[in-house]
């Protein structure tokens, strides 16, 4: 399982969460953070600082926000 972060952070980009994650896992995007969906460890440290709460776990999305985790993937794919 790994936490996912959606739309509230488009524009926004807080970065609260980077500096708290624990493994190096969120990188910045053009739009958005992004959690590499492999190396998060679900420690939730980046959903307790969250300042506009855009952070869910990856079970807890609906369909609405499931292109978030695979925006996350193919960010992490191309790189």
């Amino acid at each position: 399982m790994a936490f996912v972060i959606l739309e509230p952070c488009q524009g926004e980009k807080a970065a609260e969460c980077v500096s708290v994650c624990p493994v190096d896992c969120i990188e910045e995007g053009p739009e958005q953070f992004f959690i590499d969906p492999d190396v998060c460890i679900d420690c939730a440290a980046c959903k307790a600082v969250c300042p506009v709460e855009a952070i869910e776990e990856e079970y807890d999305l609906n369909p609405e926000q499931e292109v978030f985790l695979e925006r996350a993937e193919e960010f992490f794919a191309n790189r």
